[in-house]
């Protein structure tokens, strides 16, 4: 299984089967990395322009699926990070409370790190990421709890986002300033 530098597991054997796309793929095919910070990186640029800037993992856009040469472990500019609204590994759903500075109920877990890593050669490799709650995330670090096992949310967790639902359905009742002003006197 894959580790951090730290020797903690990240949960995955591969990274890239936890990637559906990469954030620089346009839903046209193209590679908007070379398009928009070509001058990070003049030669890869070049050569996505020689190509139309047409994806070479995407392949043609009128085919179903990557029909592209490479695979997402060739691209030098590859990265997948989720912006998940669940956790990948249990499916609790984030419960965000505005103006609040309470800890999220989902974090980004990193799953592919540098040297020691399969796919990575000594250097930062891949920015590859999914979205964990704070419970799977721990669980994944702290033991050999992988991202693909089939399990429910932590108690702890449900109770949690229950609680933040509550404190919802409380903002979400109006009362008014006379109402609000007539129960403090009495």
């Amino acid at each position: 299984m894959e580790k951090t530098d730290a020797g903690t597991t990240v949960g995955v054997d591969d990274p890239y089967q936890f990637v559906d796309r990469c954030d620089f793929l346009t839903d046209e095919g193209k590679c908007r990395f070379a398009v928009e910070q070509g001058d990070r990186d003049p030669q890869f640029a070049t050569e996505m322009r020689d190509r139309e800037y047409q994806c070479p993992v995407a392949g043609e856009t009128d085919e179903e699926g990557l029909t592209g040469p490479w695979e997402w472990e060739d691209c030098p500019h590859f990265r997948s990070r989720t912006a998940g609204k669940e956790c990948r590994r249990c499916g609790l759903a984030e419960q965000r409370m505005a103006h609040d500075d309470e800890r999220p109920l989902l974090e980004e877990h990193h799953l592919s790190y540098a040297s020691g890593s399969a796919h990575g050669s000594g250097e930062t490799s891949h920015e590859i990421t999914v979205t964990l709650c704070r419970w799977c995330h721990a669980k994944v670090h702290d033991s050999w709890a992988r991202i693909d096992d089939d399990v429910s949310p932590d108690p702890e967790a449900i109770a949690q986002q229950e609680h933040r639902r509550g404190k919802q359905q409380e903002e979400l009742s109006f009362e008014t300033a006379a109402e609000r002003y007539d129960s403090d006197e009495t």
